[in-house]
């Protein structure tokens, strides 16, 4: 009965708030709408400046074809090498591509000819990936135009994209962006539900009352427990009518990780809420934690690329768990047999967590 009482104040409390359940509605609607197109990995429009010292039939092709993809944007053609590397030092050209002289007739006579790249890798990943776009339009540009020799042994690679067959980054991105905004709302509010009381006083009038420490914990997770299966299930509506991604296995898979993860990261939140004493310090932890949990659970870097030391910390980010149960079930289909360790990783959590914030809670008996 007691906890009836408590749920109701918090209920009462959440729907009197003139921000709350706008932001609920509101943050995830925004994040899923627009973070999807501006967060992405795919490169295009490199700017290449072309210094083509050949002036063949051959070097016009290449310097077509570059033209005509849509990964490069094809900035001058000159015949001035110093010209060109000096529009790449001021930033005017992402890298410089220099054909040389005889080019045409070294790759006819001998079917092979040497083209010089040279790309600004400040941002290593635009760099190599701009290498690796020129480097797969020459070879293409090689096989249609050198004739291909029986003594020349060649191998031909069939590629299949499984899974995200369009390369879509945006597909990779959408399962654990609902991660990040259950961690967002999840996390935060409780956190800042506590303290907000505190600094109003109406703790003091709580600890007061004969609530025990376990029914006030499990009071202040139920809410946002609920919640965050609200928040869930608009943002899987516009993963569907958006993008049209939808699970390829079982929802409920989805559901119980859900369950799990919420309860873990508001268990968390109110753990930080029990060891700060105002606003500004419990938001500080919080926003510490989140970039801790954005960059070590796999959301935009492999885990796998990361060093030894640090997949080591990523085992103690309750998001990676999660966000691997998403893209596998997601992306893959796959089955709660696959998932053991996951499951078995966020119910620690959850007793940890749930644990701890109820013996965080200093409720003085008076």
């Amino acid at each position: 009965m007691m906890l009836k009482y408590l749920l109701e104040k918090e209920f009462k409390q959440f729907a009197r708030h003139s921000f709350l359940p706008k932001l609920t509605v509101a943050f995830p609607v925004m994040i899923m709408l627009v973070v999807p197109w501006i967060t992405t990995m795919d490169i295009k429009d490199i700017s290449i400046v072309v210094v083509d010292l050949d002036r063949s039939a051959l070097s016009a092709d290449i310097v077509h074809d570059i033209d005509g993809s849509p990964y490069f944007d094809l900035k001058a053609v000159l015949g001035d090498q110093a010209e060109a590397l000096k529009m790449v030092e001021l930033g005017e050209s992402d890298a410089m591509v220099e054909i040389p002289a005889d080019f045409e007739k070294n790759l006819v006579n001998t079917g092979s000819a040497p083209i010089q790249l040279s790309i600004n890798t400040v941002n290593g990943t635009r760099g190599v990936l701009g290498a690796s776009y020129l480097g797969t339009l020459m070879a293409n540009y090689q096989t249609q135009t050198v004739p291909s020799s029986s003594l020349v042994p060649k191998i031909s690679l069939s590629v299949q994209n499984r899974f995200n067959p369009l390369l879509d980054y945006k597909v990779f991105m959408i399962p654990a962006l609902m991660v990040i905004i259950l961690i967002v709302m999840c996390g935060f509010l409780p956190t800042l539900n506590i303290v907000s009381e505190k600094e109003r006083g109406t703790m003091e009038q709580m600890n007061v009352t004969p609530v025990s420490k376990t029914a006030f914990i499990i009071a202040k997770l139920i809410p946002y427990w609920l919640m965050g299966m609200l928040i869930l299930a608009v943002c899987m509506a516009l993963a569907y009518f958006v993008y049209g991604l939808y699970p390829k296995g079982n929802v409920l898979i989805i559901i119980l990780f859900a369950i799990l993860f919420i309860l873990t990261i508001s268990g968390f939140g109110l753990v930080v809420s029990n060891n700060s004493n105002t606003m500004q310090q419990a938001m500080f932890v919080m926003f510490f934690f989140v970039m801790f949990f954005q960059l070590m659970s796999g959301l935009l870097t492999p885990i796998r690329s990361m060093p030894d030391w640090a997949q080591w910390i990523t085992y103690l980010a309750p998001p990676r768990y999660f966000i691997e149960m998403m893209r596998l079930v997601y992306l893959k289909g796959g089955y709660i047999t696959d998932l053991m360790p996951q499951l078995l990783a966020l119910v620690a959590f959850v007793v940890f967590f749930g644990v701890w914030a109820v013996v965080s809670y200093r409720k003085r008996d008076f």
